[in-house]
């Protein structure tokens, strides 16, 4: 709060309109404006670009340095540092956990991974052709049915329990997906294995068999995830912050999170990224694609290149292209031809004033759509690792909104239809 006050004067009326200013943390302050609807205005801002829809402690974006903070801590640090479990206990709560309190959360999200068996029958109800991403919210929205009666919003305990809920069962859910589109059978949660490893355990082992799961492998999928986990108020977290404000279930409200993130400008970026190498083909057509992307009149856009927030380099990026090299010796697909195209994008996008000058640089989904393509995750699965890492951010800003006052999300118009006019007379 601030004793700063903003005054809107507006053409025709006598009284100034007097405007509280909120301080941030860090980045902008904010101007409360909504004493102008009694002087008969709304503010107009579509896709909410300058508006600030809420007050959130969890994480901040600054696009023009190149800053992703959760609770504070820079997400370089998170990813080499810390682990996915550990980034999720930290959003969720506002600090790390000590070792014994992440030895609980571990075990609490473990003891809640295996799906009750109407969820799994609901996935294998689905045509296997099915895109995985309507199973995955399906499910997800099923498990408001399963723990309806047991959840209860206004009570701090019932919702770290549903916490563990989501988290262990996300990643049971989301390997369901992909072994039911295999047509395989499920494979089990184990308890010995670490998050990242459980869940490859999960997509590509067998059932019945011991985890065979690359130490490098799950370390990339871990980091993956921890950089997906949160990214402040996008359009699915704000989907989920507004479906929730109406009370529903908070499985509910996550599944309109997912529904949001399956649209191919949220969600459907790294699997564009594939689709566009296999469009260029080989290295040899590399150029040509270039001198495309640079004329505006082609049509024909880079992806995974730039990001609409970030006007410098995205700072997940950087950890992602290490992890990204790791990943590629570790399987010894160095020279994989598509893999080569994106090798030699990067190197282009990296040394070419044209994108420089632009600032277009690889961003994480350039990266992590490589990697997933290594580790051997089909194209159309992409987005469901996302909501993966995601689902804990979306439920970390849905526990912030219930555990203080709010109210329920009514967006305003400019109405420019017709004027009142009266049926006519038969």
């Amino acid at each position: 709060m601030t004793d700063k006050k903003a005054h809107l004067k507006i053409d025709g009326i006598d009284t100034t309109i007097e405007l509280p200013i909120y301080s941030s943390t860090i980045g902008p302050d904010v101007i409360d404006v909504t004493s102008i609807t009694k002087n008969g205005f709304f503010t107009f801002d579509p896709g909410f670009m300058s508006t600030a829809s809420c007050e959130s402690k969890i994480t901040f974006i600054d696009g023009d340095e190149g800053v992703l903070l959760h609770r504070g801590y820079p997400i370089e640090q998170l990813a080499v540092s810390s682990d996915y479990i550990e980034t999720c206990y930290l959003l969720l709560n506002g600090e790390l956990p000590t070792p014994a309190q992440k030895e609980e959360f571990t075990a609490e999200v473990k003891k809640h991974s295996v799906v009750d068996p109407s969820v799994a029958n609901i996935i294998k109800s689905f045509k296997r052709e099915s895109h995985p991403m309507a199973i995955l919210c399906s499910a997800v929205a099923a498990l408001a049915a399963v723990y309806n009666d047991e959840i209860d919003i206004t009570n701090a305990e019932s919702r770290k329990l549903t916490a563990y809920r989501l988290i262990g069962q996300i990643a049971t859910l989301s390997s369901m997906v992909y072994k039911h589109r295999k047509g395989e059978e499920f494979v089990a949660p184990d308890s010995n294995l670490d998050y990242a490893e459980n869940f490859l355990n999960m997509t590509f082992g067998t059932a019945g068999q011991p985890s065979s799961v690359s130490k490098t492998i799950a370390k990339a999928m871990d980091r993956i995830f921890i950089l997906h986990a949160d990214h402040e108020q996008n359009a699915s977290t704000s989907t989920v912050r507004l479906s929730g404000s109406s009370g529903t279930n908070p499985f509910a409200a996550i599944a309109a999170g997912i529904s949001t993130l399956w649209g191919p400008a949220h969600g459907g970026a790294n699997e564009a990224v594939l689709e566009m190498l296999e469009e260029i083909g080989t290295v040899e057509n590399i150029e040509a694609c270039v001198a495309r992307a640079k004329d505006k009149t082609s049509g024909f856009r880079l992806m995974g290149f730039g990001h609409r927030v970030y006007k410098n380099f995205d700072p997940r990026a950087k950890v992602m292209k290490q992890t990204c090299d790791e990943v590629l010796s570790e399987l010894g697909l160095e020279n994989e031809p598509l893999l080569a195209i994106a090798k030699r994008l990067e190197q282009i996008a990296l040394e070419d004033p044209y994108f420089i000058s632009k600032k277009l640089y690889p961003n994480v989904d350039f990266y992590s759509g490589i990697i997933m393509k290594a580790i051997g995750i089909p194209t159309e699965m992409f987005t469901v690792i996302f909501a993966l890492g995601r689902a804990v951010g979306w439920y970390s800003h849905w526990n912030e909104m219930v555990s203080t006052s709010y109210k329920i999300g009514r967006p305003r118009q400019q109405y420019t239809g017709s004027p009142k006019r009266d049926y006519p007379k038969k």
